[in-house]
């Protein structure tokens, strides 16, 4: 098989999106149907798809194949055995973007932020299951921020 010429990959690679992709569209307008509002790709560390700052919640909605879960769809046994059919590349790629990933939970975990992190086969398989289980963490989110409001305005 004749290798493509670094244009041709090159033209490739700038057709993708890295923003307002279909799961990321499809996700927030359900969300934004249920009354949920939230600011889309904002300029906050590791670049959140969606962020309600006033909660402390940044949501990333991962594409399986570039943030490690195509192992899965495909039937491998793990990331490692599927990235063995990779070239150097994108083993390195891909494992760099899992890698920053847990990363920016960290970050954001440390900072006392909730984190959800949804594939993008999940939301394409079961897209309400996604929006509840958002919905009930902002509803825990709103609780705890009551609490700590009473405890501290009396």
């Amino acid at each position: 098989m004749k290798e493509r010429s670094k244009e041709v990959t090159h033209k490739i690679m700038s057709a993708i999106k890295s923003v307002d992709t279909k799961p990321e569209i499809f996700f927030r307008k359900a969300l934004w149907k249920w009354g949920v509002r939230y600011r889309k790709n904002v300029k906050l560390y590791g670049k959140p798809d969606i962020a309600i700052q006033k909660y402390k919640l940044v949501i990333f909605i991962d594409g399986d194949y570039w943030h490690g879960n195509n192992w899965k769809i495909r039937g491998f046994p793990s990331l490692e055995a599927e990235l063995k059919t990779y070239s150097a590349y994108w083993q390195k790629k891909i494992t760099g973007n899992v890698e920053r990933d847990k990363k920016v939970t960290a970050y954001y975990q440390s900072i006392n932020w909730t984190v959800l992190r949804f594939w993008q086969s999940e939301i394409e398989k079961d897209l309400t299951a996604c929006i509840v289980k958002t919905i009930e963490t902002i509803d825990g989110l709103k609780l705890s921020a009551r609490s700590v409001c009473r405890s501290i305005c009396g």
